[in-house]
């Protein structure tokens, strides 16, 4: 440890040392399955890293949270009368049901990911999303506040341009883009009551 302090990086080279080495690597593999944990939050970067290597600059980055409290499907899965039309209470109603039955609030969270991944993306579907056509995507799932999840995702389109390129047709004077970039943008927004 006194090595690694020294230098933050140490190669074992006593055959005590690299059987501590060892011993850390097998609880790097282990500590790797364990959600939140350093290890595991290193591979995921490692994932992402990779995606990133081999489909070059995500295109979006989306967080997801669907509203689980005003949602009839969360409250189907919550209440314990199975109505097929559940019957929409009041708003503390609705949170006490949701909260005090969080595998209620993971079946919704899952269904809604689900139908976000095929109907919105276009993922296994025969259509393609809306950003377009979706070439690869990464999703972590993180816990709010009052235990309901959300997701934080990279997402890659298919021919989408590269940072570079639209820098460049954005600073071109004489393009297209530029000017289709600027009615788009000025299109999406509005500020109005």
């Amino acid at each position: 440890v006194k090595k690694l302090e020294d230098t933050g990086y140490y190669s074992p080279e006593t055959d005590e040392e690299k059987e501590v080495y060892k011993i850390l690597n097998d609880v790097d593999w282990v500590n790797r399955h364990v959600d939140g944990s350093i290890t595991n939050l290193k591979h995921k970067r490692n994932e992402i890293w990779s995606l990133v290597s081999y489909l070059g600059a995500p295109s979006w980055f989306i967080t997801f949270s669907p509203s689980d409290t005003n949602h009839p499907l969360a409250l189907y899965y919550a209440d314990d009368h199975k109505a097929i039309f559940p019957d929409f209470k009041e708003y503390n109603e609705r949170i006490r049901i949701i909260t005090s039955n969080p595998v209620a609030g993971a079946r919704f969270f899952k269904t809604m990911v689900e139908l976000f991944l095929k109907h919105v993306l276009g993922v296994n579907a025969n259509h393609r999303g809306v950003y377009g056509k979706t070439s690869g995507y990464y999703g972590t799932v993180e816990q709010q506040g009052r235990l309901t999840l959300h997701m934080h995702m990279l997402i890659w389109l298919k021919h989408s341009l590269t940072p570079q390129e639209i820098r460049d047709k954005i600073l071109d004077p004489k393009s297209d883009f530029q000017k289709e970039f600027v009615r788009y943008i000025e299109s999406v927004h509005v500020g109005d009551f």
